[in-house]
């Protein structure tokens, strides 16, 4: 029998420009199907196709304009009672595709605004100042409050790395252009943020069930978060009944498009058209930001609030893996050669299968215990890009292939 050679394979799959009301489902299978056809591989089972979720989102024409997050906002205030007071947001992202264009809506629907940024960087790993200025300073961020004036005389003015941005004084003068008043102070603390008001938007993406429950105990009256924005239609717009706002990107000056829905519906959709073409069960998902980190930015891959929103039932769960590494360095390290290969191989058959858990098993530790979805999200978002690639679809073979196979 010849040996494999080759592992996991990651591969980007041309597709068409991607527009509103286009037959996404349609495209994707055959876009598949043709690239096995022109002979770019073999379709087996358990591979697994992932579509980026910008393009699923834009074939459903999910968008909203400023003016309709502005209302959906301000309806949600007016529900829990609000009164004119300001509008205090927590723990923004330092982002002009993600959050700005937000900001602008959000500040559309009130008159003042407290803007309570996060320090020395934000959620996803932005850096308003270096942790060492901090030490020098004597300062900590968890106890010590900070308005705009004091911040900037001590760190002066803060530039992003990689982009050069200002974002403390944008923010504030995209508030500001849309008639609404703000003040920023800096806090890594969400209570202090009822020092202002206790009217209350939680912005932040992960941490944002901590940050209402911290803002409520501290007596803020009204608390929302950004996945109460948009949950639903407003005047026909586009809407997301799970994250709201969350996941949104900028798509115009003066529009945003959302996160996708329906998302179960469609991979399921697809698996099953694929099946019926080939006869094969692969595995279907749709991917958004991976979860990695930039070792030079600092910054965290992932604004989105899950990486994948939709998936197939066979990529629920983490990998069932063993450490060869270990298992070389420790049960076989007095083999060599074809001797080594033929009892590692001998080993995952027999014993790898019998391992229940990665707490349970030592050989398992290391093994990366993350969920399959957010582990290839991260392959999937590494190998389309964000720029001009034009591959929006990815195919992977061989993810699930161990040693013997």
């Amino acid at each position: 029998m010849q040996k494999r050679l080759v592992g996991t394979v990651s591969r980007g799959l041309r597709a068409p420009i991607i527009k509103e009301g286009d037959d996404l489902k349609k495209i994707v299978v055959d876009t598949v199907l043709q690239a096995e056809k022109a002979g770019e591989f073999i379709i087996r089972n358990r591979d697994v196709l992932a579509v980026t979720e910008s393009i699923v989102a834009r074939s459903q024409n999910n968008y909203a304009t400023l003016d309709e997050i502005a209302k959906s906002l301000r309806n949600k205030l007016d529900a829990e009672g609000y009164s004119g007071q300001p509008l205090g947001l927590v723990f923004p992202i330092m982002s002009r595709n993600r959050f700005a264009i937000c900001l602008k809506a959000i500040a559309r629907a009130v008159d003042k605004l407290v803007l309570l940024l996060g320090y020395p960087s934000d959620e996803v790993g932005n850096h308003l100042v270096d942790l060492d200025l901090l030490d020098e300073k004597g300062i900590n961020p968890y106890t010590d409050v900070l308005n705009q004036e004091q911040f900037e005389s001590m760190f002066g003015k803060s530039r992003h790395p990689f982009t050069g941005m200002d974002y403390i004084n944008y923010y504030k003068e995209l508030a500001e252009a849309e008639g609404c008043d703000v003040e920023i102070y800096f806090s890594k603390n969400p209570k202090a943020i009822v020092k202002y008001t206790d009217c209350v938007l939680a912005c932040d993406t992960h941490t944002r069930h901590r940050t209402k429950k911290l803002a409520a105990k501290a007596g803020a009256k009204i608390v929302l978060s950004m996945d109460d924005i948009m949950t639903e239609s407003v005047e026909g717009s586009g809407y997301n009944p799970d994250f709201g706002l969350l996941g949104s990107n900028k798509a115009s000056e003066d529009r945003v498009k959302l996160f996708p829905i329906n998302c179960q519906d469609f991979v399921n959709s697809i698996q099953t058209s694929i099946k019926e073409a080939t006869g094969k069960d692969i595995e279907v998902m749709i991917y958004g930001d991976g979860a990695f980190k930039d070792p030079v930015g600092k910054i965290w891959e992932l604004a989105d609030p899950v990486v994948s929103p939709g998936y197939t039932a066979g990529l629920e769960g983490t990998p069932n893996e063993i450490k060869l590494k270990y298992i070389a360095d420790n049960e076989f390290k007095d083999l060599k050669g074809e001797e080594l290969q033929k009892a590692m191989r001998d080993y995952i058959e027999e014993k790898a299968k019998a391992a229940s858990s990665v707490e349970d098993d030592m050989l398992k530790q290391g093994t990366t215990p993350r969920r399959l979805t957010d582990l290839i999200g991260s392959l999937c978002d590494l190998t389309s890009g964000s720029g001009d690639k034009g591959t929006p679809f990815v195919y992977i073979q061989g993810y699930f292939d161990h040693y013997t196979d």
